[in-house]
């Protein structure tokens, strides 16, 4: 049995930049185990499947190491394989998932993602965040991932956690965060519980982000840039109960993998 699988970097223009995510559709749903499988072997971030169901669209995720209720960079990196590989007149695209419906749409090479808005309360942070960033922050907030506000954008980009000890942290990840000096936030994203150290462009987390720094800031749209080592920009927008996130895909190869026949769920 072939499948055919796309990766692309996504929220990005050029090649190389943003996040690179794996993107697999699929006529039926292969076994859990094979698509971990399949996710393992790509060793990227995020690997998405997605099924044409007679409700629609559904669409999973999995890190090389678990499935994920949400992500965003995989999710756009999908809805791109979707306008040109398989529905390229259309202009919007539905995707059902764990975390609800998220709707993508298009303008020229832009995808924009409607991400639901997470909610979070300030809370004191661990003992174990503080040992592991070496920085007492000057703000901390708790929601599936731990937040936390530095001073400045300077101190974002050079800090080097200690992974081991944000592996014992109890929520998904750690988010750090600080103004920007040429745009409005700059963020970075560690999740080594997933299998992911440094994660090089985040959507989910910015569903968390905009809604603090356009409370913060007293503005709506946002232009935020994720500082990895690969680098990232999102234009993020708070609505009403949606945060929207935009960015550009960029394709870097298509191919095939061929697997047992033996395959597909029960």
């Amino acid at each position: 049995m072939e499948l055919n699988l796309y990766q692309l970097d996504a929220f990005s223009d050029h090649l190389f930049g943003g996040n690179p995510a794996a993107v697999c559709p699929l006529e039926v749903w292969l076994s859990d185990t094979l698509m971990q499988q399949i996710a393992m072997e790509n060793n990227l971030t995020e690997t998405a499947f997605f099924v044409n169901e007679p409700g629609g669209l559904r669409i999973r995720w999995f890190t090389p190491v678990k499935e994920v209720k949400l992500c965003g960079h995989a999710t756009l990196a999908a809805a791109w394989v979707y306008f040109h590989h398989i529905a390229p007149n259309a202009g919007e695209v539905a995707f059902n998932s764990l975390s609800g419906t998220l709707r993508i749409t298009r303008d020229e090479e832009q995808l924009t993602l409607d991400l639901p808005r997470t909610e979070y309360q300030r809370a004191a942070p661990p003992e174990q965040l503080i040992r592991a960033i070496g920085i007492k922050p000057l703000e901390c907030y708790a929601s599936d991932d731990w937040m936390v506000r530095l001073d400045s954008e300077e101190t974002v980009r050079a800090l080097q956690p200690d992974i081991r000890v944000l592996q014992q942290l109890d929520r998904r990840g750690l988010i750090v965060t600080a103004e920007g000096i040429d745009c409005d936030f700059v963020s970075r994203f560690f999740a080594p519980k997933y299998g992911i150290d440094e994660d090089p462009a985040t959507g989910s987390a910015h569903a968390l982000l905009t809604p603090y720094w356009a409370e913060r800031l007293g503005k709506s749209a946002l232009r935020a840039r994720q500082l990895s080592a690969r680098e990232a920009e999102l234009f993020c927008e708070l609505k009403a109960e949606h945060v929207a996130i935009s960015g550009g895909v960029v394709p870097y190869f298509v191919g095939t993998i061929t697997l047992p026949g033996e395959t597909y769920a029960e």
